[in-house]
């Protein structure tokens, strides 16, 4: 399996991940792309010691972006899209919690 550190790259913290946190005991990470629902579960439970009971996983396609850069005089517009991202949705069995802010 690889390593929980490069499957879980960063919590999602919003303030409707928050209120899913509080009343349905869900978590959000952000993924790197080539990771499935099993090496989710894996990671979370290894890292946080808690028990799992669903992952969700949606992917989001990146938005088109137009970018102006001003070089020697000139103005060079571009255009190119924002990363696409991946997030999983954890679901943790009731009395298990994650304290994504303790050190």
């Amino acid at each position: 399996m690889k390593y929980f550190s490069k499957i879980l790259i960063r919590p999602i913290v919003t303030e409707k991940m928050t209120a899913l946190q509080e009343t349905e005991n869900k978590y959000v990470f952000e993924i790197p792309s080539d990771i499935n629902k099993i090496d989710v579960k894996k990671a979370v439970e290894q890292k946080f010691n808690v028990k799992v009971s669903k992952v969700a996983i949606s992917s989001r396609k990146g938005k088109a972006k137009q970018m102006t850069v001003k070089s020697n005089g000139r103005t060079i517009r571009t255009d190119g899209f924002a990363k696409s991202k991946k997030r999983a949705i954890v679901t943790l069995i009731d009395g298990y919690n994650i304290d994504l802010f303790s050190v």
